[in-house]
């Protein structure tokens, strides 16, 4: 009996940790900025890269964790200063362009690194519990992906830069009619939300076969996650990480990792259906009626 709860809990914190840490700078990037980045999962793949080039030349692994998201982080302000800058305000456009981006790096790695890296050993061990075996590394996963949820919030609902970021993306005109400078707000939130998705990748990275295309793995789930989340996605990513994560690891865990798949696209449908505005709309409403 313990021994099931254990594993099923370890199977949800599994799910609910790929879903935050996929999800979160696409939750930035897509849901405040209206840019639909079709790159995001080669931004992921990007940070695995250098997380594994740089632990393979004796970088100690948190230090490559955070220089993996530095340079995806610099890499993308590279990209909305080239690209995306001219695109605010126009979604469709940003989805060929991205598209466009995501076939040039899957590309450009494959032509200059070969169809995959030599990857890590998943650090920290195991732990027994009940006879099942458990990744201490994953583990370790789920509080970081926690600390980016309450990181991500206070940043951006608790500081100058977070306000100054909201009102660019809510009233562009009326924040530079403030004295705002609402391009640099634009870069930095790009780039911060390119840093996260390096980061992903980094942590993700001594998991995973690293390989051009391993970012696909990321996609799908991390814009389903942002799309149920609703119009808030700071808050709307942990809601909808929790319920889908629940779905997932259960699904997964009774008939197999193909239905956990299944199960959290259909969910996602049936949210969208019945809540148009996702979870984050759902909470706003709770908390509007509570104060009344």
């Amino acid at each position: 009996m313990l021994a099931g709860i254990v594993n099923y809990l370890y199977q949800f914190f599994d799910s609910f940790t790929f879903l935050i840490l996929s999800v979160s700078g696409l939750a930035i990037i897509f849901g405040m900025m209206g840019i639909i980045n079709l790159a995001h999962g080669e931004f992921i793949m990007l940070g695995a890269y250098a997380f594994t080039i740089l632990a393979k030349a004796s970088v100690p692994l948190f230090l490559a964790s955070v220089l993996g998201a530095i340079f995806v982080g610099l890499f993308g302000y590279l990209v909305d200063k080239l690209v995306i800058s001219r695109l605010y305000g126009r979604p469709l456009d940003s989805v060929v362009a991205t598209w466009g981006i995501s076939l040039l790096l899957r590309q450009g790695i494959l032509i200059i690194l070969g169809p995959s890296l030599p990857g890590l050993t998943t650090p920290l061990g195991t732990f027994s519990i009940g006879g099942s075996t458990y990744s201490v590394y994953r583990m370790m996963l789920t509080i970081i992906a926690i600390l980016i949820l309450m990181g991500v919030y206070i940043l951006f609902h608790h500081t100058q830069f977070g306000l100054h970021s909201r009102a660019t993306m809510q009233e562009h005109t009326i924040a530079q009619a403030l004295g705002i400078n609402t391009k640099r707000m634009y870069s930095i939130t790009f780039m911060l939300g390119s840093a996260l998705a390096g980061l992903c990748g980094a942590l993700y990275a001594p998991t995973m076969t690293i390989t051009p295309t391993m970012g696909q793995a990321f996609q799908n789930d991390s814009f389903v996650t942002v799309i149920v989340g609703g119009s808030d996605p700071l808050i709307g990513m942990a809601l909808s990480g929790g319920v889908l994560g629940i779905v997932q690891s259960a699904l997964s865990l009774m008939f197999g990792t193909f239905y956990g798949k299944m199960g959290l696209l259909v969910v996602a449908i049936i949210v969208i259906r019945v809540l148009p505005n996702g979870f984050s709309g759902l909470a706003e409403k709770y908390l509007v009626n509570r104060r009344r």
